[in-house]
């Protein structure tokens, strides 16, 4: 049942990834949603519209939560655990977009008592589809993944990001920051939390961590790179819960435990 589910996903994705690139000549320009940097462009909507378009038509009785149509409170998600829903976003990585950095993706995912069934993340510049499915594994263009076998923080490359509210946060990152800078052999800060995910969970990063984030910014990738054999947990070690967590820990597994204790280092 659950690979008519993906083969819709992958084929969505891939329709919304082609509009994405099509539009970009046009949208050079994004306004923000609110007084914070969030930004999003017209190519964020119609990228939406594609995508609950098909859902509704292919799964009328489905739920959709999706970044441009829902509130930015996880709190206020009005669901029906026992419901089918698909939770999206339609172009993660706007600023990148609207600045012509090709560094974005589409990511779907499908969510049913709060398990993530499946995930598929869509990287439309370079052509590179990562995707999952409960139980079954997780793959980069029909090819298996694997996390990383890197056991030490000193040789990970990590990824994170910084909220839209970082004006204004006191979670802003900053501290984490530098003590990562101090003890890891790197750090990325690309801009796409769904992407930095699926890199993860292909073993191009170890190691990934971010505040202040939406169930549509992780869904897909977490699924993806648990498959993959990696672990995703809020900083306090507890096991990631997509609707209750706005912070979140991915590793390769080895080194996971070493990030938790920066993370946590007072």
């Amino acid at each position: 049942m659950l690979t008519s589910y993906l083969e819709f996903a992958i084929k969505t994705a891939r329709q919304a990834g082609k509009l994405l690139v099509f539009l970009q000549p046009s949208f050079r320009q994004a306004k923000t949603k609110s007084t914070t940097l969030d930004l999003v462009t017209k190519a964020d909507y119609l990228s939406e519209k594609l995508i609950i378009r098909n859902i509704k038509h292919k799964f009328p009785g489905h739920q959709i939560i999706s970044e441009e149509q829902n509130s930015l409170d996880n709190s206020k998600f009005k669901i029906h655990n026992s419901y089918f829903t698909w939770v999206i976003d339609p172009l993660d990585g706007t600023t990148n977009y609207s600045h012509q950095f090709p560094f974005y993706c589409v990511s779907i995912a499908l969510v049913k008592n709060n398990k993530i069934l499946l995930g598929v993340v869509y990287n439309p510049n370079l052509d590179e589809l990562f995707y999952a499915c409960a139980g079954k594994g997780a793959c980069f263009n029909h090819k298996r993944l694997k996390v990383s076998n890197t056991k030490s923080l000193n040789k990970s490359l990590l990824a994170t990001g910084f909220p839209y509210i970082i004006r204004e946060s006191p979670g802003d990152n900053f501290r984490n920051f530098q003590n990562f800078c101090l003890n890891a052999q790197a750090i990325r800060r690309a801009g796409a939390a769904a992407l930095d995910l699926a890199y993860l969970a292909a073993g191009r990063f170890d190691g990934f961590w971010e505040r202040e984030l939406k169930p549509w910014d992780t869904a897909a990738g977490v699924i993806i790179l648990t498959e993959a054999g990696g672990k995703a947990t809020d900083f306090k070690n507890n096991k990631y819960n997509l609707f209750l967590h706005r912070e979140i820990l991915a590793s390769n597994k080895y080194i996971h435990q070493q990030m938790i204790n920066l993370l946590n280092d007072k």
